[in-house]
């Protein structure tokens, strides 16, 4: 299966060129950087720390995408449109790490899917997605009886807040609890505010030093708390959940599936 990744120098982006050519019946057919990016003509293998691979790092997006049978993407809301818009052109599978989407951005991505398979997911490793079902399920077990408040730390460079884990992590209670979580949702605590209102769900962001990833989802009731924790020391578990994503969409129709169904996870 040929696989192309979309912005290649970044930290996930050779991780990603690392988990396709380690990925038996894959190739990486191409990888793309911005205009002006200085690793622009250099051969993707060396790139990710591999023996070179022959293909070399571009900039013409909609090249690199019609030549690959899927692209995996892990760059940022504007630039994931934009080729979610050309996967759909070209017939071309997208699994999409991105995360920080509004709701236009979320929209374009969902009229996308009506042409091809898209996976999209906060996060894609199995462990991240098992605590979103458990999550759902101690929800809807609990009741409002126990307040939830998802505590989440990232490396100092990470741009959104909540991460798109955590929000999916809310969701997931959300879901068990059958209430809409932008209803339900509070990010931010700052003076007087008052007692917590019950059946919210309370979101704390921490960020600092090279942390790749921490969850945790607390469920806080009379005389006892339950915590649900994910963490996670290597971002390797992200590219090779997401090259499973890929593999997973081969001979798909067309829609917008999530991580739960690539690993069967209800």
């Amino acid at each position: 299966m040929k696989i192309a990744v979309m912005g290649a120098a970044g930290r996930m982006g050779r991780q990603l060129i690392s988990a396709i050519a380690a990925a038996p019946g894959c190739e990486v057919s191409g990888a793309t950087e911005a205009v002006g990016s200085p690793v622009l003509g250099k051969d993707i293998g060396e790139l990710a720390g591999l023996e070179p691979l022959g293909i070399s790092v571009s900039s013409n997006a909609a090249a690199v995408i019609a030549a690959a049978d899927a692209i995996v993407d892990f760059t940022v809301p504007k630039a994931t449109v934009a080729f979610a818009r050309l996967a759909a052109q070209s017939g071309t599978a997208h699994i999409i790490g991105t995360t920080g989407f509004d709701k236009s951005a979320e929209d374009a991505i969902a009229e996308a899917a009506a042409k091809i398979a898209i996976v999209k997911a906060g996060n894609m490793s199995l462990g991240v997605n098992l605590l979103a079902a458990i999550t759902q399920k101690v929800a809807a077990a609990l009741g409002n009886d126990f307040d939830i408040e998802i505590v989440e730390m990232h490396h100092r460079m990470k741009i959104d807040a909540p991460s798109g884990t955590a929000l999916m992590l809310g969701e997931a209670a959300a879901t068990g609890r059958d209430i809409a979580l932008d209803d339900h949702s509070v990010r931010v605590r700052d003076g007087h505010t008052g007692p917590r209102r019950a059946g919210d769900i309370g979101f704390a962001t921490l960020r600092g030093g090279t942390v790749v990833g921490d969850h945790t989802v607390i469920f806080a009731g009379e005389g006892e708390r339950i915590e649900l924790t994910h963490r996670a020391t290597d971002r390797g578990i992200f590219a090779r959940g997401a090259v499973k994503a890929a593999i997973w969409t081969k001979g798909r129709a067309p829609g917008l599936y999530a991580m739960t169904d690539v690993l069967g996870i209800s």
